[in-house]
C-alpha cells in the first residue's frame, strides 16, 4: 500500500512579504515551490496539497476597500472561494508541466471545499484572526468605521482587521477526496482552510463571514484521506524554542508529549507556529505516524532527516 501524504503550503510561499504580489510574481514562485512537491511525487507518494491564501485573501479585501462605491463587497467566504480557484489554478498548471516535464503521467484536480464549522463557535463573538493589510491605527480606525470592522494591534504600531477563525469540524467532499488520493491523482483541496460554512436551522448549508485555519484544516484532512504523514511548509527551516531570543534553539526531532509541554510553557506563538503545532499534535492524535515543518527550500533535507522538525508519538 502506497503511502499518503497530506501538504500544507504557506500562502507566503508563494506571495512573499515584501512584493507587489502581481500573478507574475505569484506564478513564479508556485513553479519554485513545486521543486518540493515533485520530491514526493519521484517517491510515488499519494498526495493531497492544501494552500494558504492570506495574502491573497488580503489584496482582494484591498481591491474592495479601493472600489467599494463602485462594486458591491463580497463577503470573506466568497473572497476564500474565489482564491481557492485562483491559486488551485496556478497550482495545478504548475504540477501538470512539472510532471510532463518529468514523462510522469498523474493527473492533477483543484476542488473547491467547504469546511463544516459551528456556528457557535466561541471565536465568532471573540475575534482574533488578523487578515488583510497593515494600517496605521488612524487609519486602522477610519476603516473600521467605514466597513464595520473589528481591529487591534498586532505589531506595536501596526493594525489590521480581525475576523473570527472557527475550529474545522468536517471537510465535505472528504470521500471523494480520499477516493481520488488513493487512486494516484493528486488533489488540491481545502485551500485557505476550506469556504467556512454551517448547517442552518432549517438543514441547509450556509456561508460565514470567517477564515479558518489552514493548518488545522490540513490536519484534519489528512485524518479523513489516513494520510501517513502531515508535512507542514511554512517560512521557517524548522521549530525552535525561545524563538527571536538570544537563547533560541532550533528543535529537529520531539515527540508529541514534548511539543505539548513546549506548547504548554508558551514557546509556540498562538496564530503561527502555536497553531501547527496544535496542527500536528491533532494529526498524531488519531491516525499519522509524524509531521514534519520546514520551509520550501528545506524539503529535500528533510526528507534524508537533514532538516526541519519532526514530531512523532
Amino acid at each position: 500500500m502506497q503511502k499518503s501524504v497530506m501538504i500544507a503550503l504557506g500562502g507566503n510561499a508563494l506571495s512573499p512579504k515584501g512584493e507587489a504580489g502581481t500573478i507574475y510574481q505569484q506564478f513564479s514562485h508556485t513553479r519554485e515551490s513545486l521543486d518540493a512537491i515533485m520530491h514526493f511525487v519521484d517517491l510515488e507518494y499519494n498526495i493531497c496539497l492544501t494552500h494558504g491564501n492570506g495574502p491573497q485573501v488580503g489584496d482582494e479585501l484591498h481591491r474592495m476597500d479601493l472600489t467599494y462605491n463602485d462594486i458591491p463587497p463580497l463577503p470573506l467566504g466568497v473572497c476564500v472561494a474565489e482564491t481557492q480557484g485562483s491559486i488551485g489554478y496556478m497550482l495545478q498548471q504548475s504540477l501538470q508541466n512539472a510532471l510532463k516535464e518529468h514523462q510522469i503521467e498523474r493527473e492533477v484536480v483543484t476542488l473547491i471545499t467547504q469546511t463544516i464549522v459551528d456556528a457557535e463557535d466561541p471565536s465568532i463573538n471573540n475575534p482574533t484572526k488578523f487578515i488583510g493589510q497593515r494600517y496605521t491605527k488612524i487609519e486602522a480606525e477610519n476603516m473600521a468605521q467605514s466597513f464595520g470592522w473589528i481591529i487591534r494591534e498586532q505589531n506595536e504600531g501596526e493594525w489590521r482587521q480581525v475576523v473570527p477563525s472557527p475550529l474545522p469540524q468536517y471537510i465535505e467532499h472528504g470521500k471523494s477526496i480520499q477516493t481520488l488520493v488513493d487512486h494516484g491523482i493528486i488533489v488540491i483541496a481545502s485551500g485557505g482552510g476550506g469556504i467556512p460554512a454551517y448547517w442552518n436551522k432549517d438543514g441547509n448549508l450556509e456561508g460565514l463571514d470567517a477564515v479558518v485555519d489552514k493548518d488545522l484544516s490540513a490536519a484534519l484532512l489528512g485524518r479523513v484521506i489516513k494520510a501517513s504523514e502531515l508535512w507542514i511548509i511554512t517560512d521557517v527551516h524548522s521549530v525552535s524554542l525561545n524563538y527571536g531570543s538570544a537563547n533560541q534553539k532550533t528543535i529537529h526531532e520531539m515527540t508529541a508529549d514534548e511539543a505539548r509541554v513546549y506548547h504548554a510553557e508558551g514557546h509556540f506563538q498562538s496564530g503561527t507556529m502555536g497553531t501547527k503545532i496544535k496542527a500536528a499534535l491533532y494529526f498524531l492524535k488519531y491516525h499519522g505516524d509524524k509531521v514534519v515543518i520546514t520551509s520550501i527550500d528545506g524539503v529535500a533535507e528533510a526528507i534524508e532527516g537533514n532538516n526541519g522538525t519532526i514530531i512523532r508519538n
